[in-house]
């Protein structure tokens, strides 16, 4: 029969409840499977982590190859932070610039390793390119040593990829780096280092035997050729840069891994390799022994075969050395003018 008006209520509230069914059963599917997915995010999340840490545990540097760098560096989710320094450290790639910089870079993962302060919010990895050269295929990079830092969110930056040219490979250095980008400041804590006293113990025994030996003459201490002696070496080893050198721990060279060719000399006038200021000493050594030869053969009283002997001599110096000294500031300030023999 036809429903009579007393139960119209009732059929309406079966149609709306009908209609409302079909939504709300999408609504609990999607937030369903969107739980479990969370789920699923969170327990990937916690076992990456695990392992992160169970690796840091036993050795404060994670090397890492292409499997583990696509994994946990690359592959969300991950809410840490890696520092990876890409490196060529076998003996046949023959990078002495990787050695020097692994070991700074051991001093500061284990600075971080062994702090109170220690979190899984950042990691330190190596990825060797014998061990990895798929991921520096991957990045397009043809250069070591290399330090990147891979954020927690996003991708890195141009910021994110350490400047090893102009800041060096000292370990305070990178610390100060990894500081401005993660926010995790890394107090650094060298192994002692006795040979620095050493030898300054070795030098003062020396200075005071000789002052021992020489004791009923010490007319020594009182010669002007050895005191003028003395602050020049000060002088050419200051003015070489060599202060630089202890304050930013440069490398000693680089050498491009995809070429082999080594660079001595850095092209850029806001830093310089040590062997560049090697070179730099002598030069200007060389330059100053020129003058000094100049002086003698125009005051001494040798005769006068030495004599112009010694200005030649002192004449090529000058001459040769400061060309290759114009020739080397040219080549770090471009757009520099002049020169003088070599170009």
């Amino acid at each position: 029969g036809v429903p009579g008006p007393q139960s119209w209520p009732i059929v309406g509230a079966l149609e709306m409840f009908s209609k409302l069914l079909i939504p709300l059963s999408f609504v609990v599917l999607f937030y369903g499977t969107s739980s479990n997915g969370q789920k699923k995010k969170e327990t990937l999340l916690s076992e990456k982590v695990g392992q992160m840490m169970d690796w840091a545990s036993k050795r404060a540097v994670i090397r890492m190859n292409g499997e583990k760098f696509r994994r946990f560096v690359r592959a969300p989710p991950r809410n840490y932070s890696v520092i990876i320094m890409f490196t060529a450290l076998q003996p046949q790639r023959q990078c002495a610039v990787c050695r020097q910089a692994d070991e700074e870079y051991q001093i500061l993962a284990n600075s971080w390793r062994y702090s109170s302060a220690f979190t899984n919010k950042v990691f330190f990895a190596l990825v060797d390119f014998d061990e990895g050269a798929d991921v520096f295929q991957m990045l397009s990079m043809n250069s070591a040593p290399t330090f990147i830092n891979f954020p927690s969110k996003g991708k890195p930056k141009r910021a994110d990829t350490y400047e090893l040219q102009v800041r060096g490979f000292a370990a305070e250095q990178i610390a100060r780096w990894v500081a401005d980008r993660t926010d995790v400041h890394i107090r650094v804590i060298r192994p002692p280092n006795y040979a620095g006293p050493l030898m300054l113990g070795l030098l003062l025994a020396l200075i005071g035997s000789l002052a021992y030996l020489r004791r009923n003459n010490l007319e020594f201490l009182y010669n002007k050729n050895v005191w003028a002696f003395s602050a020049l070496c000060f002088v050419l080893i200051m003015t070489s840069g060599q202060m630089w050198n202890h304050i930013r721990g440069p490398p000693y060279a680089h050498k491009n891994p995809s070429t082999g060719q080594v660079s001595y000399i850095h092209g850029s006038s806001q830093a310089q390799f040590v062997a560049e200021t090697h070179i730099v000493l002598l030069f200007n050594a060389a330059v100053t022994l020129g003058l000094v030869l100049l002086h003698e053969a125009a005051t001494s009283n040798v005769d006068i075969g030495k004599r112009k002997i010694m200005c030649i001599a002192g004449i090529g110096l000058v001459v040769l050395f400061f060309s290759w000294l114009l020739s080397i500031f040219r080549a770090k300030y471009h757009g520099y003018p002049y020169s003088f023999l070599i170009s």
